[in-house]
C-alpha cells in the first residue's frame, strides 16, 4: 500500500524561523521593505525572484552574513530562530552560525585535505580525538553521498575534485558542526547538469533532518526541490505559499508573470 502525502498546509505547523516586518537596508538604500512570513522545519523553502530583488540579501539575514558588510541597517522588524531574536545585542553570533550552516554560489572548499575539510570545524570547537573525527568525517561525507566517491582518497587535496563534489563537500563541511538549518545560495548555479541532479537528490535526503532555504533563479529546481516557495520583487516579498500552489494557482499576478516566465 503507498504511503499518501498529506497536502502541505498555507502556513508552516512548526516554523523554526519567524519573520517579522522586517526591514533592512545597505547604507541609504533600503533592500528588503516589510517582510513576514513563517519558515517550517524540516521543509525546503525555496526564495525565488529577478536578479536584485533581495533574496540572497534576505538569506544572509539569517545568520548574519551581512554583518561583515559596513554600513547595514535594519530598520525595524525581528528574525527569531527557535524562539530567540537572532539581532539580540546578546546573541553570539559565531554560536548563531554554527546552528545556521551556509552553502555559498560557488564551491569554496579550504585549500586543505578533503578529511580535513570536514575535521576543520570540529578541531577549532575543540575535538581533537582522531576516532571521534574519523567517525564525523564518515557520516558527513555518507551524507553528502560522497564517502563512496572520495573515501580512498581523503589525505588528496580537495582542490583536486570535480565543480559537483567539491560543492557537496561544501555541505559536508556544513554538516559537520550539526547546524539546524542550511542556508543554500544557488548552490547548482555553477554547476553541470548531472552534478546539479546529485546536489538536488541530496538536498532532498537532507530535509528530514535538517531545515533547508535555498536561493535559485532556476524555477524548475524550485518546483522539484521545495515545499513551499517565496517570491521576491525589488526587496518586497509578493507572494508565499506551499510550491504547487505558487507555480500552479498563483494569487498575485506579478508571481504568474514571473513563474511562467513572463519576465525576470
Amino acid at each position: 500500500m503507498n504511503e499518501v502525502t498529506p497536502p502541505i498546509s498555507p502556513t508552516p505547523e512548526k516554523p523554526i524561523i519567524e519573520i517579522r516586518n522586517f526591514n533592512f537596508a545597505y547604507g541609504s538604500t533600503q533592500a528588503l521593505f516589510d517582510i513576514s512570513m513563517d519558515i517550517g522545519e524540516k521543509e525546503v523553502t525555496a526564495l525565488i525572484g529577478p536578479s536584485g530583488c533581495g533574496k540572497s540579501t534576505f538569506l544572509r539575514c539569517f545568520n548574519r552574513m551581512n554583518d561583515l558588510i559596513d554600513n547595514t541597517r535594519i530598520p525595524s522588524g525581528e528574525i527569531k530562530i527557535s524562539g530567540v531574536d537572532i539581532y539580540n545585542r546578546d546573541v553570539d553570533v559565531i554560536e548563531l552560525r554554527k546552528h545556521v550552516g551556509m552553502v555559498f554560489q560557488k564551491s569554496n572548499p579550504f585549500p586543505k585535505s578533503i578529511y580535513d575539510n570536514i575535521a576543520y570545524g570540529l578541531r577549532i570547537q575543540g575535538i581533537k580525538r582522531k576516532s571521534q573525527l574519523d567517525s564525523v568525517v564518515e557520516e558527513c561525507l555518507r551524507g553528502a553521498a560522497l564517502w563512496d566517491e572520495v573515501k580512498d582518497r581523503l589525505s588528496e587535496s580537495a582542490l583536486g575534485m570535480s565543480g559537483g563534489q567539491q560543492q557537496r563537500l561544501c555541505i559536508a563541511r556544513a554538516l559537520a558542526v550539526k547546524p539546524e538549518i542550511i542556508l543554500m545560495d544557488e548552490p547548482c548555479s555553477a554547476l553541470d547538469p548531472v552534478a546539479t541532479a546529485k546536489v538536488e537528490e541530496l538536498i532532498h535526503g537532507l530535509k528530514k533532518d535538517y531545515t533547508i532555504v535555498i536561493v535559485t533563479h532556476n524555477m524548475q529546481q524550485a518546483a522539484r526541490l521545495s515545499d513551499r516557495t517565496a517570491f521576491f520583487y525589488l526587496g518586497k516579498l509578493i507572494e508565499y505559499g506551499p510550491t504547487e500552489q505558487i507555480f500552479m494557482n498563483p494569487e498575485n499576478p506579478k508571481t504568474e508573470a514571473y513563474v511562467s516566465g513572463r519576465f525576470g
